[in-house]
Order: structure tokens, then C-alpha cells, then sequence
């Protein structure tokens, strides 16, 4: 694709350039998708199966992937839901909260939850029906956050990055990663903290 006369590259791709952003949306939406999958329930042996053949390379997010698969490899489906029941639903409680609201607050259902449902309301997300969960959770925000990489709700995920995922993600993901109960989680707190520090870092580009 010719550049405009008298526009330089800020206004104009290339075809090649167009693909390669696509690619890395693609991704970055998939990579969403399976941090909130994740932590909303405990991986079947379908999807451990999957994870097991996760590629790795020798970047921080190829690493993530690599230790991710490992973990996979190395866990059963029984174990590993039984991890899930101790971190985050637990007797009681998990070991873990998981929620906007309780690490900016220190309190649950607070003006975090507000403001994030304010935001929903606006970009057309909702709640599945039978979800007791509520928004603020790590996971219901990782899986909006997909979903406006791909543009199935209307807003700008770098906005919705900086207001309601930035601001205590990669704390939320690094106490999983550091948890008393985490073994398989382990790998899963490293690769979300890890796909924090990459949004974090791409926000301060210049644009």
C-alpha cells in the first residue's frame, strides 16, 4: 500500500504490517481468554491436554507458555481441581481473593465493582446467567478484556487495561503465583503476571 502524498507511516500500513497487528491482537485475545478460563474453573483433561503442547521460546511469554505446558504435563485433572477448590472457593474461603474491589479497597463489592459495572453497562458485557461470581474477579475482567481485543463489545481495551486491569492484576497474579497451594496455579499466576508487565509495557509506547 502507497503512503498518501505528503502522510508518512503514523497514518498509513502496509498490508504486511496490518497482518502482523492482527496476529498479535489474535494472540493477545487468546492469551486473555485462557487466563480467564482458567481461573473461572478448574482445567478438564481436554484442555490440560491442549496446554501440555503449548509452545515455548526463549521470551518471558514464551517462557510463561513452556512452564505452563510443564505444569500441565505434570498434574492431574483431580489435583489440579482440588487445587482450585483450596485457592479460590476453599471452606469458608480460598486462600485466595481474587477481586478489584477486595486489593483496591481491602473490602469486597466496593466502588471498584461500581465503577467496572458502570464500564460493562456502556460496552454491552454482562454476567453469564448462574455466574455467582461478580464481576470484579480476575477472571470475568481477563475474559472482557478478550473480548474487546476482538471487538465483541464495544470499547477500547487499552481504556478498560488502564481503569479496571492494571491497577491490581499483576499483584492479584503474582500472589497466585507465590501462593501456599499453588502448584500447577503456579505456572498460570507467572503467566498472567508476565501478560500484565507486556500490556503495562505496551501502554507506555508512544503511540
Amino acid at each position: 500500500m502507497e503512503e498518501l502524498p505528503g502522510q508518512g507511516m503514523a497514518l498509513v500500513r502496509s498490508m504486511s504490517e496490518m497482518a502482523v497487528i492482527d496476529r498479535l491482537d489474535a494472540e493477545r485475545a487468546r492469551l486473555f481468554a485462557l487466563l480467564g478460563r482458567l481461573l473461572s474453573a478448574a482445567p478438564d483433561a481436554a484442555l490440560l491436554d491442549g496446554l501440555r503442547r503449548l509452545p515455548g521460546d526463549p521470551s518471558p511469554l514464551g517462557q510463561a507458555y513452556a512452564g505452563l505446558a510443564e505444569a500441565a504435563a505434570r498434574h492431574r485433572p483431580e489435583a489440579i481441581e482440588r487445587e482450585y477448590f483450596d485457592l479460590f472457593i476453599g471452606v469458608g474461603r480460598g486462600e485466595l481473593l481474587p477481586y478489584a474491589s477486595y486489593y483496591l479497597t481491602g473490602f469486597l463489592h466496593e466502588r471498584p465493582l461500581a465503577d467496572l459495572r458502570a464500564t460493562l453497562g456502556r460496552i454491552g458485557a454482562q454476567r453469564a446467567a448462574g455466574v455467582p461470581e461478580p464481576e470484579d474477579h480476575l477472571a470475568f475482567v481477563c475474559d472482557v478484556m478478550a473480548g474487546l481485543i476482538e471487538a465483541r463489545f464495544a470499547g477500547d481495551p487499552a481504556e478498560f487495561f488502564a481503569r479496571h486491569i492494571k491497577p491490581w492484576a499483576a499483584r492479584a497474579f503474582a500472589d497466585l503465583e507465590g501462593a501456599g497451594s499453588a502448584r500447577f496455579y503456579r505456572a498460570v499466576g507467572a503467566l498472567g503476571r508476565i501478560a500484565i508487565e507486556i500490556e503495562t509495557a505496551a501502554a507506555e509506547l508512544p503511540a
